[in-house]
């Protein structure tokens, strides 16, 4: 049985969300975010107390791009990943990474200097500039939404899934309105998905089943 640690809203919907779309049996362990401070017991599960953190038999893995990537080799084979041998191997791979590296990262300093710190911690400019880092980075994927359906090989793959997430986590920080035409699309497409209702379905009932409050 694959165990995924999850707070609401955070990464850790990545591998939730592939976990649905590939049908997956799972055990889902909601956290308090951030759970280094609120859930101090979760550091002698995961050292660096962060989310996701998934347990597979032996294998543990902490990176939610990652572990997409690993499910859908390890439990495929799947569409949802693709082939070495496929035209868009090349591009499926470098959207897997951009979206951690280059999307949701200034998306963390905009949460963090924005939200999660008390007010007098705050910083407006490093918000307003890591926002516009992160809508100047968008506009690869709006070039490429403007080209095709999904992000590689003319079908939906782990690429849209991971990028997918930094779509919804912009909408969470009030970003999504100034979201390009077709990545507007593109985000409503991946809301209409029926994994993407179910991964977000899990995630409140198992919320509210081991009474963990979600994020404001």
């Amino acid at each position: 049985m694959i165990t995924l640690y999850h707070c609401h809203g955070a990464r850790s919907f990545r591998p939730l969300w592939m976990l649905e779309e590939m049908g997956l049996d799972y055990e889902l362990k909601m956290l308090p975010f951030p759970p280094r401070v609120l859930a101090k017991e979760y550091l002698a599960i995961n050292p660096l107390g962060t989310i996701p953190f998934m347990i597979d038999g032996e294998t543990k893995m902490t990176e939610s791009s990652g572990i997409c990537h690993y499910l859908g080799t390890k439990h495929g084979p799947t569409p949802l990943v693709v082939d070495v041998n496929e035209t868009d191997y090349g591009t499926y791979l470098n959207w897997m990474f951009f979206s951690d590296a280059t999307l949701t990262f200034p998306q963390t300093l905009v949460l963090r200097y924005g939200t999660l710190e008390p007010n007098e911690r705050r910083q407006p400019q490093v918000v307003e500039d890591y926002a516009k880092w992160f809508l100047g980075r968008l506009r690869a994927v709006e070039a490429a939404t403007g080209q095709t359906e999904w992000l590689a090989q003319g079908r939906f793959t782990a690429a849209d899934v991971v990028i997918g997430y930094a779509l919804r986590l912009a909408e969470n920080l009030g970003l999504a309105a100034q979201f390009g035409p077709n990545v507007a699309g593109y985000w409503q497409r991946l809301q209409q998905r029926e994994g993407y209702r179910r991964a977000a379905e899990a995630e409140i009932r198992a919320g509210d089943e081991q009474k963990v409050a979600r994020r404001a």
